[in-house]
């Protein structure tokens, strides 16, 4: 059934005229009538009573009143709640995070993106960039803010990656190491250092760009997250690499010192949806805040 028909028979029947309801719609009198006689022929019964002075519905024509109304003002709800969806006055975001990330960049342009759109509903999980890939996949998450090493890449058939910045290693020194003064390091200088580090793809990094350096690291104590590796370089129990995203929550007792530029490791970091998924309007907008938030971090 035409909805457009249903408007014209609500509008002749609050009207109780033809021609006013023909000037109210904006349809010349003839149109509107062809229209009335088509929904009367698809209902299979005569909705109007055509008299002298305008019209009158028939039994028929009140049955169907109440359904009209609330089909139409059904319609206007689903209208009202994609209209909100567009901008931005409701809905959800579901973001996924590396930990680093959220130590600074995700958690700025969420506050930014709440300031402008307080209406839709905020969630996040955290988790590392292959089980955020997953999450996309399975539609778990709309956004995930990915990284990736040179070596690594991620599969672009099945992401949609825009890039937000990028993201060099720094060295962790407890306060007081004899190197802890220092501009800059060459990694081949730490070659005897103890070092602190226990998550795999961590590790795989430090492995890789020791062995260009031309040393195999002694790692001592391994630690996976890196809030708590930070803890045990502040203890003086060894050194570790750390993201510079994370740089700026680096508890008391450490010094952070870059490498030199052919010496440190930099990871890619992208936001990224799953391609063939259409962006919503707060997928759109965040990415923006992403963008914003990103520029202001990089180097």
């Amino acid at each position: 059934m035409n909805l457009e028909w249903l408007e014209v028979f609500r509008e002749v029947a609050v009207r109780g005229s033809l021609t006013a309801a023909a000037e109210t719609l904006g349809y010349t009198q003839p149109t509107l009538s062809r229209q009335l006689t088509a929904l009367e022929k698809e209902m299979g019964a005569r909705l109007f009573d055509r008299l002298p002075r305008g019209v009158r519905l028939t039994d028929a024509g009140q049955s169907l009143l109440a359904h009209a109304e609330a089909v139409l003002d059904r319609v206007e709800l689903a209208r009202q709640s994609l209209d909100a969806l567009r901008t931005l006055d409701a809905g959800r975001l579901r973001i996924g995070a590396f930990e680093s990330a959220d130590a600074t960049l995700v958690p700025q342009a969420l506050a930014d993106f709440r300031t402008t759109h307080p209406q839709v509903e905020l969630s996040l999980v955290e988790a590392n960039t292959s089980a955020l890939v997953d999450r996309l996949r399975a539609g778990e998450v709309d956004l995930a803010v990915l990284s990736a090493y040179p070596q690594q890449g991620l599969d672009t058939s099945r992401l949609e990656l825009h890039y937000l910045m990028k993201d060099a290693l720094l060295v962790a020194l407890p306060d007081g190491h004899r190197l802890a003064h220092r501009r800059t390091l060459r990694l081949a200088e730490l070659a005897e250092e103890s070092w602190v580090e226990g998550f795999p793809d961590s590790a795989a990094t430090l492995h890789e760009t020791a062995s260009r350096a031309g040393f195999r690291p002694r790692i001592d104590f391994a630690v996976r997250e890196w809030t708590a590796k930070l803890g045990f370089v502040a203890a003086g129990l060894g050194i570790a690499l750390v993201p510079r995203l994370a740089a700026t929550a680096t508890r008391p007792g450490i010094t952070l010192v870059p490498l030199r530029a052919t010496d440190t490791p930099v990871r890619t970091v992208y936001a990224a949806t799953s391609r063939g998924v259409t962006d919503t309007p707060a997928v759109t907008a965040f990415r923006s805040c992403l963008d914003q938030v990103a520029k202001t971090l990089r180097p």
